[in-house]
């Protein structure tokens, strides 16, 4: 018998920590080796990149209650990797990560002094966002698109 977290908590039994998995995924990813190997998976291509081109810009809130992401980085200044580790499936991840970029974005804008108000053009690094799905394959769609998103409803 499967009980709620809910009841678990009245009943002063422990449960799990639900964020363990994505606390293991970001130490792990932490370490700059395995950053780097993390970034040659994904970009055999770039043999030339090394431990030190690679800047963790993971979105980080230890004090606050607000957003917080599973991996970031940026490569060099011309790549920005978001990763998150997903074990539930939610059409909501596209948001999140939508607001995990714009949010890193931000943050790069304001470390490099850029001006988006100036009409020189700023330039900030290309986006590659990527969700790991740990879950059971039936209930994830192969390919998602916010073209073919349906209206959620509202809260």
């Amino acid at each position: 018998m499967d009980l709620s977290e809910e009841t678990k908590q009245k009943r002063g039994e422990k449960s799990t920590k639900r964020t363990i998995k994505d606390s293991v995924f970001s130490d792990f990813f932490g370490m700059p080796e395995y950053l780097l190997k993390l970034y040659q998976t994904l970009h055999p291509e770039d043999k030339g990149v090394l431990a030190e081109d690679l800047q963790d810009v993971t979105i980080q809130n230890v004090l606050v209650d607000d957003i917080y992401n599973d991996l970031g980085f940026r490569v060099r200044d011309r790549l920005l990797i978001l990763v998150e580790a997903q074990s539930t499936w939610s059409m909501n991840i596209i948001i999140r990560v939508l607001i995990y970029l714009v949010t890193t974005y931000q943050k790069n804008v304001n470390e490099h002094g850029l001006d988006v108000y100036s009409s020189q053009k700023i330039t900030i690094p290309k986006p590659e966002m990527y969700v790991l799905y740990t879950g059971d394959r039936v209930t994830r769609p192969e390919e998602v698109l916010l073209s073919k998103l349906k209206k959620g409803r509202k809260r």
